[in-house]
């Protein structure tokens, strides 16, 4: 089918579904408007380095890719958003195994317990950590009157605290896509090996984890995408992290140099939208499996 026929095919459902075309206008204008317009103009943007004083070129986009100090950034930036991801699928599937295979009448709290975090504003939720682990903190008062160490420690120049921040943040997204692959799986597909002389752990391995590894995929790219982005936590806590969102905020309120900024923007932009082509893409094969 060509594109054109998609554009119809989805006129065609508005109009199946008794929806109006007027109706759908004001919010196409909004996203050209305030989306996608801005998206052109700092894209456009990223190709004139210096304010459009050197012309149009590609000097921003290579000093990103062959400048030293910008590639380790970039290596930081993928290195903590893998790291995160990693974690977060290890420390998930057993969070998302229990709460769809033996939480039982449980199961509804466990999902409250879950996505509560998540109607906090994050600066609340990292502020907290602040709050923790800072030299006068919580931790370092119950460490110094426990006698376990003489001096405060400074926690939040530790790479992990940022990493374990983030964690805490996006945990959720891993546990929920995973759990929504693990009630897909054929619960008599382990009965049969089980019968066959399989044992737990073989089953496991087998059968349950190749059956949901879509579901692992897919929380794995929301979860690295989302710390792919992630500035607040990292503008908190720090942690000697040095990522792209913090150097173009830099960009921006510090050396002012808005063309290399849009091209950061537009790298990071670029890294999300391979993320979502990669997740689209999981999410009809696991259709196509379903149908």
């Amino acid at each position: 089918m060509t594109q054109r026929g998609k554009w119809r095919l989805g006129f065609g459902v508005w109009r199946s579904a008794g929806i109006p075309m007027v109706w759908v206008a004001p919010a196409t204008l909004f996203l050209i408007v305030f989306f996608l317009l801005p998206l052109v103009q700092n894209g456009v943007r990223s190709f004139f380095p210096n304010g459009g004083e050197a012309g149009f070129g590609f000097a921003n986009y290579a000093k990103l890719f062959t400048d030293p100090y910008y590639l380790g950034v970039l290596g930081q930036t993928l290195l903590l958003s893998l790291t995160v991801a990693t974690i977060s699928a290890v420390i998930g599937y057993p969070v998302a195994w229990f709460m769809v295979r033996k939480a039982g009448r449980w199961q509804s709290l466990v999902i409250f317990m879950l996505i509560a975090p998540l109607l906090t504003s994050i600066i609340m939720r990292t502020f907290g950590w602040r709050v923790l682990l800072a030299r006068f903190g919580i931790v370092n008062i119950v460490l110094r009157s426990a006698g376990l160490i003489g001096s405060p420690i400074d926690f939040l120049r530790w790479p992990g605290v940022a990493v374990t921040a983030l964690i805490h943040v996006l945990v959720p997204f891993m546990v929920l896509a995973i759990a929504a692959s693990l009630q897909g799986v054929d619960r008599r597909l382990e009965e049969s090996a089980r019968l066959l002389g399989a044992g737990q752990v073989s089953t496991f391995l087998r059968i349950t984890l190749p059956l949901t590894l879509d579901g692992v995929a897919t929380g794995f790219i929301l979860v690295f995408m989302l710390a792919n982005g992630s500035f607040v936590t990292l503008l908190l806590l720090g942690g000697g992290w040095q990522t792209l969102p913090l150097l173009i905020f830099q960009q921006f309120s510090v050396t002012q140099d808005f063309s290399l900024a849009s091209a950061m923007s537009m790298v990071l932009l670029a890294a999300a939208a391979a993320c979502m082509f990669v997740q689209l893409r999981l999410i009809r094969r696991q259709g196509v499996r379903s149908a």
